[in-house]
């Protein structure tokens, strides 16, 4: 199957299990078909982190898509439990969290919590697979130090994985060109914030 995007990669998701956790039942068909569509052979659905906790304890799975507002339990602390859990196969399943909703602050949490990814909503099939090839081929080793349980969180110092474009497609390019205007002199630029007097008349 060829994947989306400028990602020119080949993959095969037949024997590939995927959970999927949201409270949203229109969402989670939706993500369900998207799945499918990217030819995922086993789709798992869950409504509630326990029904979720109920799946990863009788089937083995291998990436789990979780919306972090659920309605019995929040997402994040789901996840953080699972890491903790040490319960293998479980412990070390890829997650990606989805969310409409993606704050600083969330990314953070969800890093903390030892998920792999955020992925602002909306989805479509062309993000999701590049995620899940970028989870394929990210050589962050899976560390356990106690209080965390994950991938290693040092993220930024490694860069994206080999042969991986970029970490966003609208990431803007760190290369700098030429300057396409002279600069400012300063007192253009004091002029920008200096205190102007508006006349009322």
């Amino acid at each position: 199957m060829s994947a989306a995007g400028n990602l020119n990669a080949k993959i095969n998701l037949r024997h590939a299990s995927v959970l999927l956790v949201e409270s949203n039942q229109h969402a989670v068909d939706t993500l369900a078909q998207i799945m499918t569509g990217l030819g995922v052979g086993e789709v798992h659905r869950a409504m509630s982190a326990e029904e979720a906790d109920n799946i990863v304890r009788n089937k083995s799975v291998d990436l789990i898509i979780i919306e972090p507002s659920l309605r019995d339990s929040d997402g994040f602390a789901f996840i953080k439990e699972l890491r903790l859990s040490r319960r293998e196969p479980a412990c070390s399943v890829p997650v990606i969290i989805i969310s409409s909703l993606v704050h600083p602050s969330d990314v953070s949490r969800a890093r903390d919590t030892g998920a792999n990814f955020v992925v602002a909503k909306p989805i479509t099939p062309n993000i999701l697979i590049q995620r899940v090839l970028w989870i394929g081929r990210d050589k962050r080793p899976f560390v356990d130090v106690g209080h965390y349980v994950g991938p290693d969180r040092r993220f930024k110092v490694e860069g994206p994985p080999p042969n991986m474009n970029g970490r966003r497609s609208t990431d803007v390019d760190s290369r700098l060109g030429d300057a396409s205007a002279p600069n400012m002199s300063q007192n253009e630029i004091d002029g920008f914030i200096r205190p102007q007097r508006v006349s009322l008349d």
